[in-house]
């Protein structure tokens, strides 16, 4: 108790010494706590059902492929991963509903995307037939439901009038319509349009097969349809349960924040780690006199530690109240980053609780707490008067244990070097390129002074030839070289941190884009979505050589996920060359398929093997293996038919490639101009287009940067702070206040110098592994005006945190400064 009433009297006489590790430790809080909301909604979040809310039960396709795998010691596990498509079940399954006890009612419906000139700035509206209203909220406001084969009910968002005509696109082709009845409601989320039942199965074009099915139980009965569904791949919904079934969006963005959450959350705590730690480590090494007067009036190395721990738990505690507070707050500005950026839905909410909050409060306290007493370890331990000595000039010595750490955290820098240089695939070289990089700074942080001191014996003699300030400079930064370490480890974390999510993003993107470029041989491209009949159309037009539809998504082998595109197999090699190296793509059919070298290493596979495989939707299909091809990261893992590809898919509407270089894109737009809202693109900008969106990576992985920078002006200000006393000293034997400040610009600029080339070391060795397992190639692409914009604001940075700090305690004069209290 006593201990703690020092800690907090410390507390309050050392604010200015406190505030540092205060806001570092608010802002590791706040960070945490964002992602831990990111991971609990990725966990537990649930959507509402909009569309579904009128049926009490409805019966879908499983969204999961499965897998039961044996182990040795006779026991089994069983796995489920999603399938990116929606699974559809068979139309009689209703019948087998119909006749389940507790059952009055089943309603089945077919659900497919439609564009209209309302929805096509918006996004895709969906389309419905109206039977299938009843599972719904909505009504008629007037008019009549939809008859005949071209009559339509829109939404009361829609704007439309009744006997309005209505242009409408769908994977039929473009077609006219006319309101026959507009309804009272209007779905938050979606749009939506109610075709005649027949039409609507037609536009579907999923013959015999429903979206799903709602069931409405007997009055005061519980309805049972466990029996009608044993043997089926379709399940039982109820509650949010329905909303799952909806919005097959929110439930492959609760996915996609797991790992997002869990990978942010982690490297987060990793870097809040290191940062606290050296912000603690200065702290204590700048109160190193007091600790040694401490030391001197019998305090024992154990009060000492339980002292700075009790102060460092206390700042942790208050920090991480606040902190958890803050993160709350920045947790809902991320999802509305996502949000605008595409990666999480507007319906799936935020999930909020304590455990977040609780969480972070935790990790900082314990990060505070284990910071504090691993800094506070050696300084307590010493003997009282060589803790004097040391105090009126530092050691030289780095400690033996730090040492061995410094040298391990190499060893692992070296090994997970070498690791990231086997991984071919995003979701296993992507936690290890971040963890590799901290790594290595981990080992920078704890060999700091001998690095330090190597540095600046050899920028000494650039730095003399600067006269005063300059010699002034290089004194100060030889005997400094703790302190000088200390501002390192915050700079070249920044420095490689930025440079390694920056370029490992361009290094992907511009390798991809390489290989369309040298693949693509078509003149022109059309999307984003179009028809399959105008692809028909346009074969038949003078000029045009070869139509290619292309199709994206993705399947699974076993529970493995591979990207694929389905493309039309004639006239392929005049559109695209895949860089085939073994086999040929004139086997391209139904039943067989193209691999890339890349995914062929991976599945164990040749030309010849067949490969079991599981379609978007959940279809399981054996492909023969045709060809392999070298230009897996421009067109993907797996090449299909389209014919196979098209009826699994929610979208069978593809982009068209084009070869006619008789024709002008005027030309090629007038013939497509059937179609609205087709683009023509030509070859530079459809390789231009290509590159893959890494925002929401940025935005991500941008807070980091963001505390790290914070770090960075928080371990300036707290150094230059603690020198006020030094300052007045230099001011009191004759040095001007235009000296002193060009000394300081000197040091920090030299802090620079070595900061950024460990960084930038570190960046480039991470990324060289990185380009080799991905890319093929040892060589990353880092554009130059890029990197050099990462440089520029972290020196200004660093400059600025250097320079007002010292410009306030310049103010002072040097008199009363060098006589205050510390």
């Amino acid at each position: 108790m006593a201990v703690l009433t020092l800690a907090l009297k410390t507390l309050r006489h050392r604010k200015a010494a406190f505030a540092g590790a205060f806001v570092t430790l608010l802002c590791a809080a706040a960070l945490v706590t964002a992602c831990g909301m990111l991971l609990e909604t990725g966990l537990r979040g649930r959507v509402a059902p909009e569309r579904y809310a009128g049926a009490p039960v409805l019966v879908a396709g499983d969204q999961y492929v499965h897998q039961t795998i044996h182990k040795s010691n006779g026991k089994t596990k069983h796995k489920a991963k999603p399938i990116a498509e929606r699974a559809w079940i068979p139309a009689s399954l209703a019948q087998r509903l119909r006749r389940s006890p507790g059952v009055r009612e089943v309603v089945a419906e077919v659900t497919f995307p439609v564009s209209t000139p309302a929805s096509a700035k918006a996004g895709p509206a969906q389309g419905h037939g109206w039977d299938s209203a009843a599972l719904t909220p909505f009504s008629l406001a007037s008019g009549h439901a939809p008859e005949a084969a071209d009559e339509v009910v829109v939404d009361a968002r829609s704007g439309a009038r009744v006997g309005a005509r209505l242009p409408v696109l769908t994977s039929a082709g473009p077609a006219t319509y006319r309101v026959s009845g507009i309804t009272r409601q209007a779905l938050p989320s979606q749009d939506t349009l109610f075709f005649a039942p027949a039409e609507a199965r037609r536009l579907a074009g999923r013959p015999g097969q429903v979206s799903a099915i709602g069931v409405f139980p007997k009055a005061g009965q519980r309805p049972d349809v466990t029996a009608a569904l044993r043997g089926t791949k379709a399940l039982a919904h109820t509650g949010d349960g329905r909303g799952a079934v909806e919005f097959l969006d929110a439930e492959q963005a609760r996915v996609k924040l797991i790992s997002m959450g869990a990978a942010l959350g982690g490297t987060s705590l990793l870097v809040a780690i290191l940062v606290v730690a050296g912000t603690f480590a200065l702290s204590v090494q700048q109160r190193q006199r007091e600790i040694a007067l401490l030391r001197a009036v019998a305090a024992t190395p154990k009060q000492l530690r339980r002292l700075l721990a009790g102060e460092a738990l206390v700042t942790a505690v208050a920090a991480g109240l606040l902190g958890s507070a803050v993160g709350i707050g920045l947790g809902f500005w991320l999802r509305s980053r996502f949000v605008a950026l595409g990666a999480v839905p507007e319906h799936l909410p935020l999930v909020v609780s304590p455990f977040p909050a609780v969480a972070a409060l935790l990790a900082t306290a314990l990060a505070a707490w284990a910071a504090a007493r691993l800094s506070a370890r050696r300084a307590a331990r010493v003997r009282p008067v060589e803790a004097l000595g040391e105090a009126a000039l530092p050691t030289a010595r780095l400690p033996w244990v730090r040492l061995v750490a410094g040298l391990l955290a190499t060893a692992g820098g070296v090994t997970l070097t070498l690791v990231l240089s086997t991984l071919s695939t995003e979701a296993a070289s992507g936690p290890v390129v971040l963890l590799t990089a901290l790594v290595w700074t981990v080992a920078v942080s704890l060999l700091g002074p001998l690095l330090a001191r190597a540095a600046v014996a050899l920028l000494s003699l650039p730095l003399r030839a600067s006269r005063v300030g300059g010699h002034l400079a290089a004194a100060n930064l030889r005997v400094g070289s703790r302190r000088l370490a200390s501002i390192i480890t915050p700079l070249c974390l920044l420095t490689a941190l930025t440079c390694t999510i920056l370029f490992s993003q361009t290094t992907m993107g511009h390798a991809a884009q390489r290989e369309i470029a040298s693949g693509s041989r078509a003149d022109y491209t059309l999307g984003p979505r179009v028809p399959a009949s105008l692809a028909e159309s346009l074969r038949d037009r003078p000029g045009v050589e070869a139509v290619t539809e292309v199709l994206h998504t993705s399947v699974r082998v076993s529970l493995k996920k591979y990207g694929a595109q389905a493309v039309t197999p004639a006239g392929l090699e005049r559109t695209t060359d895949l860089g085939v190296v073994a086999g040929s793509l004139r086997g391209l059919g139904t039943d067989s398929m193209a691999v890339s070298e890349n995914a062929a290493d991976r599945l164990g596979v040749s030309v010849g093997d067949t490969v079991r495989l599981t379609l978007g939707d959940g279809t399981p299909v054996a492909l023969k293996v045709a060809a392999l091809y070298s230009r897996g990261l421009g067109y993907g893992d797996l090449t299909l038919s389209y014919a196979t590809v098209a009826p699994h898919v929610d979208n069978p509407m593809p982009t068209l490639l084009v070869t006619a270089p008789d024709l002008t894109r005027a030309q090629l737009s007038a013939l497509a101009s059937a179609v609205p809202g087709v683009t023509v693109m030509d070859h530079a900008e459809a390789v231009a287009t290509s590159a893959p969106n890494a925002e929401v990576n940025y935005v991500a992985m941008g807070l980091i940067i963001a505390f790290t920078a914070i770090a960075v002006i928080n371990t300036l200000s707290m150094s230059t702070s603690d020198r006020s006393r030094e300052l007045a000293l230099l001011r009191l034997v004759g040095t001007t206040r235009r000296q002193v400040l060009r000394v300081l610009r000197l040091e920090t600029l030299t802090a620079l110098v070595i900061a950024t080339t460990l960084g930038t070391g570190i960046a480039f060795l991470t990324l060289t592994a990185f380009a080799t397992g991905m890319t093929g190639s040892s060589t990353p692409h880092i554009p130059p005006l890029t990197y050099l914009a990462v440089l520029t604001p972290t020196a200004a940075l660093a400059l600025a945190a250097t320079a007002l700090p010292a410009r306030l305690a310049l103010r002072q004069h040097p008199a009363e400064a060098i006589g205050a209290r510390e």
